[in-house]
């Protein structure tokens, strides 16, 4: 069996910080360059909303977060496949992870994922988990109600026919009010499922990189041990999930706790966080890459990502500020509309304005980055 996944995949640490574990590093990929710590954005269906995906490469995202729960059920891995894999199908040339397609699964089982699929118009077939066991998970397709069964196997299967720089392996996602004696048995049966999956990518590496996921809810015992448990194994990079508690403090503690605890030569991602308060307060604690639909939710209901905070479109005055968002701004929104038209859109309900306010929200993001990455290297961080 071959043990080595992507020979092009390989992580490169630049420089820590001399005041804290933060850190600046480039994960190189078949695809491209990611400069670490980078913000991932989400294009769950394989785009983001409201923009293309040449668009998106422009803006200078190095790595977006396509779902594998998703497109397992549209278009289907193997069209995806047939198409000559994921970058070829949406027509991007950068790098691309996808999730194993547990956390939609188990959120329709546990409830932590009503609205998002509320937020992608889907309709909630009741009963969707039919069983869940050593083997995997049975559920019904949200699409048209046929059983579908997903296993460490299966997950790895469909991200090997989407074709992801980097894909993840198949975990369960147990709720923040599980009781710790169920938590445990979780944990276990998750480390053993993330063990198929490594054994399926190595017998098919397919020059695609495999992140772990690291479990154990907000039990510092349970973290240590799945940090040892899978550091130990040749995973190509490491992604914190489950649960992280119920506020960002309680993430926060987790995240200080955890990120010590994996191998420092290889890249770790954080799981579905990328609101600026929790990145400002986890770059110290040495993380790589974060993803969120945050920037992209938040520019559709009219929230503008800016220095002086979040902007509200339809804010009081708005109508008749003649200028960009900022005024220092390089985005193409802010070259070339104020923030008074985008006013007059939003309010007339026109689909352009929300693409030209995502294109300023991922601008920001992507800008964002490359300063902490500056004042990492300043060791200011």
């Amino acid at each position: 069996m071959n043990n080595q996944s992507s020979p092009q995949f390989r992580f490169e640490l630049l420089h820590t910080s001399t005041k804290s574990r933060a850190r600046v590093g480039k994960i190189h990929t078949p695809h491209g360059v990611i400069d670490t710590p980078g913000f991932v954005a989400v294009g769950t269906n394989g785009s983001i909303k409201a923009l293309d995906n040449p668009t998106v490469e422009e803006l200078g995202v190095q790595l977006m977060f396509c779902n594998t729960y998703h497109l397992m059920l549209q278009p289907g891995s193997k069209i995806i496949k047939e198409a000559g894999g994921i970058h070829r199908f949406i027509n991007r040339n950068q790098p691309i992870i996808t999730d194993s397609g547990g956390f939609q699964v188990f959120s329709l089982m546990y409830g932590g994922v009503h609205q998002e699929l509320k937020s992608q118009g889907l309709k909630k077939i009741e009963n969707s988990v039919l069983k869940i066991n050593e083997e995997g998970v049975l559920f019904r397709s949200y699409r048209d109600g046929s059983p579908i069964l997903l296993t460490a196997e299966t997950s790895i299967q469909a991200q090997k026919d989407i074709g992801a720089d980097i894909i993840v392996s198949f975990d369960e996602l147990p709720p923040c009010h599980m009781d710790p004696q169920k938590l445990r048995h979780s944990l276990d049966r998750t480390h053993r499922w993330e063990k198929r999956s490594l054994d399926a990518h190595l017998a098919n590496p397919n020059n695609q990189a495999l992140y772990a996921v690291v479990h154990g809810g907000i039990d510092r015992t349970l973290r240590k041990k799945s940090c040892e448990y899978l550091s130990a194994l040749p995973f190509d990079g490491f992604a914190v999930g489950g649960s992280l508690g119920k506020t960002r403090e309680e993430m926060i503690e987790v995240v200080k706790f955890v990120f010590p605890h994996l191998p420092a030569d290889k890249p770790n991602h954080l799981l579905g966080i990328a609101d600026l308060p929790s990145i400002e307060a986890c770059i110290p604690h040495g993380v790589d890459t974060f993803d969120s639909a945050y920037p992209t939710k938040a520019a559709r209901h009219g929230l503008l990502l800016t220095k002086r905070g979040r902007v509200r479109i339809m804010a009081g005055g708005n109508a008749s500020y003649h200028r960009p968002i900022e005024d220092d701004c390089t985005c193409s929104t802010c070259q070339r509309f104020t923030l008074s038209y985008l006013c007059h859109l939003f309010k007339a309900h026109e689909l352009t304005v929300y693409s030209l306010a995502t294109i300023h929200n991922i601008h920001f993001m992507v800008q964002l980055m490359a300063k902490y990455r500056n004042n990492i290297l300043q060791n200011n961080i």
